[in-house]
């Protein structure tokens, strides 16, 4: 009698062997993905190079029999070493899948980074007449809003004689209050007619009307509502004027501050902070100290400058463009496009900085230069800090009123193409090429430019390359030269030459 296997049996050991090839493949992957990726590629680049030849159709067995084998053609193929790689500056980030991207022609505009007139520069200015008995700052050093810049010793008459007079009437009205309080005790006994106690009500509600009004004239000579408080419960002159590091986004009445502590003489102290910034402040970064304007022991008159700040958070970038442009940037700024802002470091170094929102045009076009002057907002960031003598702080901003530039303002957008970087793409003669990875090599493949400006280049999406394909972002001349090199041409005489 035959065993026969029962059914359940053989389907649980399908399973198991199925199972089992799928570990070994998962083990042994580094064995046999590689060449399959290998040959994968070279089946599709054959299958491109038949198609792209004449009389020869995708389906035609011939061509297929002419390619097949071939990974790719050596001629326009080129290994490159790790070593090779890395000297082309071929990393990770330079050799990247092709994708489908929205292009917006540009044209480029000289520019120069200038100050946001009414922002960039804050003058501090003292609002009372006095002598400068502390700077607590030096030119080039960078303050926080709320910081004590200044401490004066008033002089201004005015302000004394007000407090003066505020106190004397604060003494009269005390007084008043009392002689009321005492004749409303003696008139309900009989003993004073209340005709006194009355002429005596209408003196104190007389002083405190004026009373009243002096609070407001303090006010007027730029004490907060605390300090005539202040003045009212300690009665003590306030003879000290503090000054503080403005906001540039709030102003309030903690910039100024009346004090009457003694005064030391000297001419630079470690700054001093006043009480907490508000929130504002704190997020703001630092104001550096242009031009300091006083020193210690200087007289100085009411409404006059005592120091300059600048503000080097945001920028404008002036472009300059010419006349026949105006409406293209125009439209620009009407469509909200964004441009590109790009600085020519040392050497070949470029830095770009994208996606600038156009703030303004201006109205007039220079008779000179026949430019029209529109405006770029430029964030800025702070590159370097050092701590000086005293504690001082200093800040190095990393742009700077002065520096030039170029602008790419955009003109017109073609959505969905293939776009590169000019160094990605290689010309010889009439052709021009781009290297597309396959595998451990970069195969030519030759491509038709729809568009080329200084930074970019257009591709058709003809199918010589398509979305998903791997191509080399730079180096593409090096690449070729070392292509014909390996055939056999010629050099290029100006290989390795600068000129």
């Amino acid at each position: 009698m035959k065993y026969r296997i029962p059914p359940r049996a053989v389907r649980w050991i399908g399973w198991g062997a199925g199972i089992a090839i799928l570990v070994l493949a998962v083990l042994y992957r580094g064995w046999w993905f590689p060449p399959t990726c290998d040959w994968v590629s070279g089946r599709i680049a054959a299958f491109r190079a038949s198609a792209a030849e004449p009389g020869h159709a995708a389906g035609d067995e011939h061509a297929d029999d002419e390619h097949a084998g071939h990974e790719h053609d050596e001629a326009a193929s080129l290994e490159l070493s790790q070593a090779a790689m890395r000297n082309l500056g071929l990393t990770p980030e330079f050799v990247r899948p092709v994708r489908l991207t929205t292009y917006r022609r540009s044209i480029s505009v000289p520019a120069l980074v200038v100050e946001r007139l009414g922002r960039t520069h804050i003058q501090v200015a003292t609002p009372l007449t006095g002598v400068v008995t502390h700077v607590h700052s030096v030119p080039g050093e960078a303050v926080e809003p709320g910081t004590l810049l200044f401490r004066i010793r008033l002089t201004h008459e005015d302000l004394v004689a007000a407090q003066t007079d505020f106190l004397r009437m604060l003494g009269e009205l005390e007084i008043e209050r009392r002689e009321v309080a005492r004749l409303k005790g003696i008139t309900e006994t009989g003993a004073v007619a209340g005709r006194v106690l009355l002429e005596k009500e209408y003196a104190r509600d007389r002083l405190e009307a004026q009373l009243s009004a002096q609070r407001e004239a303090l006010r007027l000579h730029g004490l907060s509502a605390e300090q005539v408080e202040r003045i009212e419960k300690d009665r003590r002159l306030l003879r000290d004027l503090e000054v503080f590091a403005p906001s540039p986004d709030s102003h309030d009445e903690d910039e100024f501050r009346l004090t009457d502590r003694a005064i030391r003489q000297t001419s630079i102290a470690a700054p001093e902070v006043a009480p907490p910034p508000t929130p504002e402040n704190e997020k703001h970064k630092p104001l550096v100290l242009r031009n300091l304007r006083v020193h210690a022991g200087q007289s100085v008159q009411a409404g006059e400058t005592l120091c300059t700040l600048a503000d080097y958070e945001e920028l404008f970038v002036e472009g300059l463009a010419f006349e026949q442009d105006t409406a293209s940037i125009a439209g620009a700024a009407k469509r909200d496009w964004t441009v590109s802002a790009v600085f020519e470091r040392a050497g070949d170094a470029t830095e770009v900085v994208e996606d600038l929102g156009i703030v303004r045009l201006d109205n007039e076009v220079d008779v000179e230069t026949r430019t029209l002057k529109f405006y770029v907002l430029l964030p800025n960031r702070i590159d370097d800090e050092t701590t000086g003598p005293k504690e001082s702080r200093f800040v190095e901003w990393h742009f700077r009123p002065g520096q030039r530039l170029r602008l790419r303002v955009p003109v017109e957008e073609w959505p969905d193409q293939i776009v590169l970087p000019v160094d990605a793409v290689a010309s010889e003669g009439a052709e021009f090429f781009v290297f597309q990875q396959n595998g451990e090599h970069f195969d030519r493949v030759a491509v038709h430019v729809l568009h080329r400006d200084q930074d970019s280049v257009v591709i058709a999406n003809d199918g010589s390359l398509f979305p998903g394909d791997t191509v080399a972002l730079r180096s593409a001349h090096q690449m070729q030269m070392a292509l014909r090199n390996k055939a056999g041409g010629a050099v290029d005489p100006h290989a390795g030459h600068q000129h």
